[in-house]
């Protein structure tokens, strides 16, 4: 099945939809996002779903049965629906990265915009809104998936200090996908690794 250029096979829809229905029907936002989006709009095959939401983890829990409290202190829930796992966490921005890897503390946050300026690259900070197959774009990713550009969100020295993984996933999605890291972002990465 093909929304508005993605392709998701039609069971995985069904189940994904039926999911998303549930946190609307309660009252709730929730989207599909970061990776997931971008190679659903790539056309790769998808294992992993990963959703935002203004729900609380507490209140992912009362909607489902089944629910992994993987990363509460992050905001963080996994839901296990039918034979898939679906990673779901609450729009948030982040405190100080202490440790150079996590933030010290979350701030639950109002917005999926807000939520998405915390993330690492432009093209894992898209989402998708299944009901009306509308990607959301709030930081420039689509551009940067059509000229294959890999870019940080916000300020790329900012970015890889929060967390130093962030400088190996860079040049991991440059090889994966066959783009070209942005200049800026790219002179960043030598900045911020401790040699």
């Amino acid at each position: 099945m093909i929304i508005n250029g993605l392709k998701i096979p039609e069971d995985s829809y069904r189940h994904l939809s039926g999911f998303v229905n549930t946190f609307n029907k309660n009252g709730f936002e929730c989207y599909l996002i970061g990776g997931c989006v971008r190679d659903l709009i790539l056309g790769y095959d998808i294992y992993d779903y990963d959703f935002a939401t203004n729900a609380r983890p507490e209140q992912v829990m009362k909607l489902f049965r089944r629910v992994i409290p993987t990363g509460i202190k992050h905001g963080t829930v996994t839901v296990l629906a039918k034979d898939l796992e679906f990673e779901v966490t609450t729009f948030r921005s982040d405190g100080k990265y202490l440790d150079g890897r996590r933030p010290d503390k979350i701030h639950y946050a109002d917005s999926l915009d807000e939520d998405v300026k915390r993330r690492d690259f432009t093209i894992n900070g898209m989402a998708c809104d299944l009901k009306t197959g509308e990607v959301i774009d709030h930081v420039g990713g689509m551009e940067d998936l059509k000229k294959g550009i890999i870019r940080t969100i916000g300020d790329p020295v900012d970015r890889f200090s929060e967390d130093g993984l962030r400088t190996f996933r860079a040049c991991r999605f440059a090889a994966k996908l066959g783009f070209a890291i942005e200049d800026g972002t790219f002179e960043a990465i030598s900045k911020t690794l401790d040699i």
